[in-house]
């Protein structure tokens, strides 16, 4: 891993905890079709492929016939719509984070699943002073994450070798992002899911709290060694 000159962050799960909006926007489309709801826990496994996966895999298998799935993400989107923004929030720690990187000077990106409406919306909402360089949601003409066509046209839009690239998130979608475009991968605790299925699908560093992207920074800068071990010595975990 060369030194980093660029970081691309996940969203959902990452930067902002937007569980609570997607499980009631779920739930409430769940009930319009008359369909059994979930726990909002249940949706930390539902999220990360983007929000027609979601729709499938918060269904029944019995329902997940094409019609059912279509009407439901019409419903789920529409619900979504009305309360993007009600309990959305960033993690604690993640403004102060981002701030700290502007001071790097480096590239700072967001690569999301979620339709690239909602991730400007967000984006906009919730960091109107970030520091991003790209920000960039699901569009129909790239491949959702784990596809790597994402994460690598950011890449060439910096002008910087994927190689140099840190990629941040919380789930196997975005490890596997990473390791296909070549990238550092960095698990985050902080998200929807756990420390084992980060570590599982190729996290080369995990962090605990948003505060120590920056002695991981440090530490890459310095030539860090690039081992699962040495990063959870980094991480703090």
């Amino acid at each position: 891993m060369s030194l980093a000159r660029a970081i691309i962050f996940d969203l959902d799960g990452t930067l902002l905890n937007t569980l609570d909006d997607l499980a009631d926007s779920g739930n409430a489309a769940l009930s319009a079709m008359g369909l059994p709801r979930h726990e909002t826990d249940a949706y930390r496994y539902f999220v990360g492929l983007g929000i027609e996966e979601l729709v499938r895999r918060m269904l029944p298998e019995s329902r997940r016939d094409p019609a059912t799935v279509e009407q439901t993400y019409a419903i789920t989107l529409k619900e979504y719509k009305r309360r993007w923004q009600d309990r959305t929030r960033p993690y604690p720690g993640v403004p102060e984070m981002l701030e700290g990187l502007r001071s790097r000077g480096l590239p700072v990106c967001v690569l999301s699943n979620k339709p690239q409406m909602y991730t400007d919306l967000t984006i906009k909402t919730f960091f109107p002073a970030g520091p991003f360089t790209l920000v960039r949601g699901s569009r129909p003409e790239v491949p959702n994450k784990p596809h790597p066509a994402g994460a690598l046209a950011l890449a060439a839009e910096l002008g910087v070798s994927p190689g140099s690239i840190v990629f941040v998130g919380d789930s196997e979608t975005d490890m596997k992002t990473a390791r296909g475009a070549g990238m550092m991968p960095v698990g985050v605790l902080w998200g929807f899911r756990e420390k084992d299925e980060l570590l599982a699908n190729g996290a080369r560093h995990i962090i605990a709290r948003p505060d120590e992207l920056a002695g991981l920074l440090d530490g890459l800068q310095s030539g860090l060694p690039d081992s699962p071990r040495d990063n959870q010595a980094v991480g703090g975990v």
